[in-house]
């Protein structure tokens, strides 16, 4: 799944130059069975395997990692040490309520009944070690915060993600943050407010994500509180306060709006491609704007509806 972006001729010269697979090499057999026998050696030679864990049990002490692929059993299994990093809100409070939430995950994130593998432990192997290493890394702020602390909720699902438009055709690589989709433009954000101001803003508000999700996190509303929250500590950039401060004025006028929705189409269908793509627009070094249409919504409405 990490990968299913990736064509097999992209994995093939990948694998061709790193482990020295034969050249042009597209067949999913051969590159499968290329990619096993590496990992075999790495997992057979490695002196520790370090997991997540997606659910701990108060009740019993145990915990469980759900995977599709099965990896995580032979990097817990072969080892002798096996290092588990948990968030501090994985915990749930019985056993009896970690089927819900293992159910809940699965469906959410893939539409399975369940993952291919759900793997408890209580203990290390015979002969071997089990360290739970407990992270909080703002967690504990996150918890004492009126605002944000529901987000604890998460599951990392990835419904958020799945259905946000932005994030739709961005892909989940996008942003440079280790977790993507709604849910990280809020907990990236909290981390560190000042390297990740721009995250909030990039949602279109249309409230998805917050339907979607299994754990009913207010995502739309906390990300707009962040708006409000960077505001208030000066962390957005000066020029995007300009540019807020003239789009609430004519966002506030409804006649000087849609006289800027016709200057801005009218630009963008005949205007040459320097004029809104040059070193001034950073923005579009790297998109292009879809096709403006030919009226506006209010302009098909008054001559198809206005009657």
């Amino acid at each position: 799944m990490p990968a299913i972006h990736i064509k097999k001729e992209d994995v093939g010269e990948l694998f061709h130059r790193e482990l020295g697979t034969a050249a042009g090499a597209t067949d999913p057999t051969y590159l499968t069975e290329a990619a096993r026998h590496r990992l075999r050696e790495k997992f057979l030679g490695a002196e520790a395997g370090i997991t997540g864990v997606n659910f701990a049990v108060a009740e019993t002490g145990g915990f469980v990692v759900c995977t599709n692929e099965g990896n995580s059993d032979l990097g817990t299994s072969l080892p002798k040490l096996h290092i588990a990093s948990m968030g501090i809100e994985k915990l749930v409070p019985r056993l009896a309520d970690l089927g819900v939430f293992l159910r809940l995950l699965a469906r959410s994130a893939t539409g399975q009944p369940i993952t291919a593998y759900s793997t408890h432990y209580h203990g290390p192997r015979r002969d071997g070690e089990l360290h739970i290493v407990l992270v909080d890394n703002g967690r504990s702020r996150l918890l004492g915060s009126d605002d944000f602390r529901s987000s604890l909720r998460c599951i990392r699902c990835a419904a958020c993600l799945n259905t946000c438009p932005v994030y739709r055709r961005s892909g989940g690589h996008s942003y440079g943050v280790s977790i993507a989709g709604p849910i990280g433009s809020i907990l990236n954000t909290e981390r560190d407010p000042r390297r990740h101001e721009s995250l909030p803003y990039a949602c279109s508000l249309c409230g998805s994500c917050g339907d979607v999700c299994p754990v009913k996190i207010d995502l739309p509303n906390q990300l707009l509180t962040w708006r409000k929250h960077l505001v208030a500590r000066r962390l957005t950039p000066g020029s995007k306060r300009r540019l807020m401060r003239v789009l609430g004025k004519v966002l506030r006028r409804p006649r000087l709006y849609g006289w800027a929705g016709r200057f801005a189409r009218t630009v963008l269908r005949r205007a040459p491609r320097w004029v809104v793509y040059n070193r001034l627009n950073a923005w579009g070094r790297q998109r292009d704007l879809p096709a403006p249409p030919q009226e506006s919504f209010r302009e098909w409405y008054r001559r198809n509806r206005g009657a």
